[in-house]
This record gives structure tokens, C-alpha cells and sequence, in this order.
């Protein structure tokens, strides 16, 4: 593995042998971080949009998983 970090940019060089499903996901993480870290939301906030999102999918999709027909 090779690091380089110049004056815009982090450079990061893996072997083809890594797996990169792996590197996909981490990348996705550090783009997450990478957005987020301009917010200023309160916790409590997104656990509320977070718990009204799993609510209202769950209602979409719990016949698949109780095995109750939604017609």
C-alpha cells in the first residue's frame, strides 16, 4: 500500500488482489464522512427522521417479511 498526500488530495495505491466490494463499501463511508461533517443537526433530530423513515418503510414492506397480503 502507497500513501501519498499532496497539497488537494489524499492518494491511496492498493494491490489488484484487494478485494473491492471491501473497498467500495469503505469509500462509501468516507464519502459519507466526508458529506456529513458539514452538518450541524442535532442527534436527537436524525434518530426522529430515522425512526419515521424505518416506520413508514416497514409499512411498505412488512408483508414480505409477516407473510400478509397488502391488497
Amino acid at each position: 500500500m502507497v500513501i501519498e498526500k499532496t497539497k488537494d488530495e489524499l492518494i491511496i495505491r492498493l494491490p489488484s488482489t484487494v478485494n473491492v466490494e471491501e473497498i467500495e463499501d469503505f469509500l462509501r463511508y468516507l464519502r459519507y464522512q466526508e458529506i456529513t461533517s458539514k452538518f450541524k443537526v442535532k442527534q436527537v433530530d436524525v434518530n426522529k427522521l430515522a425512526k419515521s423513515i424505518n416506520k413508514s418503510w416497514f409499512e411498505s414492506n412488512k408483508s414480505k417479511f409477516l407473510n400478509e397480503d397488502n391488497s
